[in-house]
């Protein structure tokens, strides 16, 4: 028998001698076909299981599981079933065949094995199983085929009996259907149309049969291209895109339709049509758009929700306030949106609403960009025609402005009350005080007796500290004047320092940080600054009753617009800037406005009169300066004291500097800092240096955006005090993302060394707040490394 005429297959063999394995498959191999072999039956079923070939030639005996139980297994398989097993045997007992044909094999061949008898049983039963799997198919199409034939019998049934139903639905739809219907076919007759039409148009139904309703004379001349469009869809594909179009009444009156049509059957040119009159909705809409446009103009954030809380309206008022556009919102939670907490005055407010229908008052509230911000608000519970809620019309007022001024104008306004009490009281001890002291003068002329004496000079002492505590207090009303003079504050702070020195405790570390060139000068009385720096020493002294670092410093500064937007006190031009810092206790913020009020003091009574800083500030103020003030609990607290400098003194160059910052050359800045308008404002001063900014509004979203950005970042500008995640912990978890990472720290608190120590060399260089546009640049180049 020749190989050529058998339908070549995969055979698997399984024989344990290796001897015979190998004979037989090259045999088989040359003859054509796939051979796959395995050495025992748990082999032989794997491999039948995972390749499922056409025809297994299988060895009775095998060591392990012999033929026949590996037979049985195979055909106990769904997979392996079907698959023809002939046995390879030595063995002639009648018995074991018959025992190999009961568990499903198909032949055997008895062993020694001749090579044309295997080629003749393999091609035959390879045959008979290709023959088998064609009867298989065949009968499994012959059986479809049938079941297909019954259901489309059925199915035509169940569509003419449709199609009678349909038909009958369709007349009364046609007939009754308030929607316009027409029938027209390609050149714009209309050839049938409902009763909704022709009252639409106007046209009566006998006219349709002599031909006086045509499409295109009905239609305006500017919407006919949208009916050739319409053509041309229909020609290409049976069908057309609904759309908007007005149609000519028969009256002259336009009406607005949205049209809809398909071919009624694709052998024949007739369309049938569907017209919906859509004045009413038109009407509708330029109404919403007029109030749209108007709930737009309006500088109030306007907005809608369900009574589950979910934005349904956004007005362009919103957008501008919180910074949102309408498609970000739109079915999100407004308190998720523009709350940082939710609180228990919401829930109290929306309880109000429920009873009474509407709640105004005042919300604190959050930006996109996590801006706080204040508004008015007023709720109203809008319902339906059932007297059931439907939704909560809002209308916010942003009020954050208004309400710092309003803070500002009463803080103003109780230091002036303050100031006019303590001048009249201080008029009135002054008058009281003057005749004591002329008396006690008089008395020490007259009275001889020491003990007299001693009693005079102890009153005439306590009434001069009550008249220099008037002064005091004179000095925080009225400022002070005095004898100025050019000044050098290096040498004032070298006294200061001397004084402390030798009076202060010593677990105070004391410490100085001056140029010792270039300081500029300004003009004052040096008496009067001594006055100030002794207070803040002696404030920083009694802050740090265990110890700690008390720092003083003084540094050349131009205050340019950048500054200025950040300090309403300061005037654009040079300062020089005193610093006294201390490592103490710190101020608490519910006090930090009140410290310079005459009289306030936070020390045991007896040990503090409260008029140290309210003379500081007096003092200050009359040189033409300012003071601020940075303070944390458990942080210390730095006070800085800017003088302006005597125009005279200043350099030429220091003149020109605003202009001849450095630029950057596109560099990417990340800017890390919770105060918005620090944040922005040094964006803008960054950008208009030639750097691009991203900022980051905590120490959380820093990380994430410098994950993304890490190969473009070329520095990180990182504020030390901000809430949730802190300079120190964000600078570490950086280092961990990039150990090569640049930062510069930013703080009005931590000092340099301070920062570095905690945080490695990463940290490149300091800038304590507030910074100057020139500074800020100035660190950016060093952290670059083009300085």
């Amino acid at each position: 028998m020749s190989v050529d005429t058998v339908e070549k297959g995969v055979i698997l063999i399984v024989d344990d001698t290796p001897t015979n394995l190998g004979m037989l498959f090259d045999f088989l191999a040359h003859s054509g076909f796939q051979v796959l072999v395995a050495e025992d039956g748990e082999s032989a079923i794997e491999s039948a299981d995972y390749a499922s070939p056409d025809l297994i030639l299988l060895d009775v005996l095998m060591p392990g599981i012999d033929g026949f139980e590996t037979c049985r297994r195979l055909k106990a398989n769904q997979v392996t079933q079907d698959i023809p097993v002939i046995f390879m045997t030595a063995l002639s007992e009648t018995v074991d065949k018959v025992k190999g044909l009961n568990l499903g094999a198909v032949d055997y061949i008895t062993k020694p094995l001749q090579h044309e008898e295997v080629l003749a049983r393999v091609s035959i039963h390879l045959r008979l199983r290709c023959l088998t799997k064609k009867l298989i198919d065949q009968n499994i199409r012959l059986e479809q085929e049938i079941c297909e034939r019954k259901q489309a019998e059925a199915e035509r049934e169940q569509a003419f009996i449709a199609l009678q139903e349909s038909e009958a639905r369709f007349r009364c739809l046609v007939e009754s259907n308030i929607i316009g219907i027409i029938f027209a076919d390609f050149r714009g007759n209309i050839t049938e149309a409902n009763d909704a039409f022709l009252q639409m148009v106007g046209y009566e139904r006998e006219e349709l049969p002599t031909g006086g309703l045509r499409w295109h004379e009905i239609t305006p001349p500017e919407y006919r291209h949208l009916d050739e469009d319409a053509l041309a869809q229909f020609l290409s594909s049976g069908n057309c895109t609904p759309y908007e179009k007005e149609f000519i009444s028969k009256d002259g009156r336009r009406v607005p339709v949205m049209i809809g049509a398909a071919l009624m059957e694709p052998s024949q040119p007739n369309v049938v049509g569907f017209v919906l009159d859509i004045t009413e909705r038109k009407q509708a809409d330029r109404k919403i758009q007029e109030q749209a446009a108007l709930l737009d103009i309006t500088t109030d954030a306007i907005l809608v929700r369900d009574l589950n809380n979910q934005i349904l309206f956004w007005n362009k008022g919103a957008e501008r306030l919180y910074g949102w556009k309408t498609e970000e919102v739109f079915g999100k939670n407004a308190n998720q949106l523009l709350y940082k907490e939710i609180s228990p005055q919401l829930q109290k407010n929306q309880n109000i609403l429920a009873q009474e229908n509407e709640w105004q008052g005042e919300l604190h509230q959050v930006t996109k960009d996590g801006k706080n911000i204040i508004v008015a608000s007023r709720w109203t519970l809008v319902r339906d025609e059932e007297e059931q809620p439907k939704f909560i019309l809002t209308v916010n007022t942003d009020i954050t402005e208004r309400k710092q001024l309003e803070a500002q104008f009463l803080r103003a306004q109780r230091m002036e009350s303050i100031g006019t009490l303590a001048s009249g009281i201080a008029h009135d001890l002054n008058n009281a005080l003057a005749p004591v002291l002329m008396s006690v003068q008089i008395l020490e002329h007259k009275l001889q007796d020491e003990q007299s004496r001693r009693i005079l000079k102890t009153l005439e002492t306590n009434t001069q500290r009550s008249a220099d505590l008037v002064k005091q207090v004179l000095s925080f009303v009225r400022g002070v004047e005095g004898k100025r003079t050019t000044l050098q504050v290096r040498h004032i702070i070298k006294e200061i320092e001397q004084i402390v020195k030798q009076t202060f405790s010593r677990a105070i570390e004391i410490r100085t940080d001056i140029p010792m060139l270039d300081l500029w000068t300004i003009s004052g009385d040096a008496t009067q600054l001594h006055q100030v720096l002794m207070n803040l020493c002696v404030n920083a002294r009694d802050a740090m009753p265990n110890g700690g670092t008390l720092e003083l410093g003084a540094r050349n500064l131009w205050v340019d617009e950048h500054y200025v937007r950040m300090n309403l006190d300061a005037k654009v031009g040079p300062y020089v800037v005193i610093t006294v810092s201390d490592t103490g206790m710190g101020i608490s913020r519910e006090i930090i406005d009140r410290i310079f009020e005459p009289f306030f003091t936070t020390k045991e009574i007896g040990q503090g009169t409260g008029l140290g800083l309210s003379t500081v500030m007096g003092i200050v103020k009359s040189h033409g300066g300012f003071v601020q003030v940075l303070s944390e609990v458990g942080q210390g607290t730095q006070f800085y004291i800017y003088l302006p400098v005597t125009q005279a003194t200043i350099p030429d160059e220091t003149k020109s500097l605003p202009h001849e910052l450095p630029r950057g050359q596109g560099e990417l800045i990340l800017v890390v800092d919770d105060e918005y308008s620090i944040r922005e404002l040094t964006k803008i001063s960054l950008e208009t240096y030639n750097y691009k900014v991203l900022t980051a509004t905590d120490g959380v979203e820093a990380l994430v955006l410098y994950a993304e950005h890490k190969q473009d970042i070329n520095a990180v500008l990182v504020d030390m005090m901000m809430p949730a995640m802190d300079g120190i912990t964000t600078i570490r978890a950086l280092q961990k993302i990039n150990p090569q990472v640049k930062i510069i720290a930013v703080s009005g608190l931590t000092s340099n060394y301070q920062i570095t120590e905690i945080a490695g060399n990463n940290v490149k260089t300091f800038l304590p707040k507030p910074y100057t546009s020139e500074e800020l640049l100035k660190n950016i180049q060093v952290v670059l490394g083009k300085n």
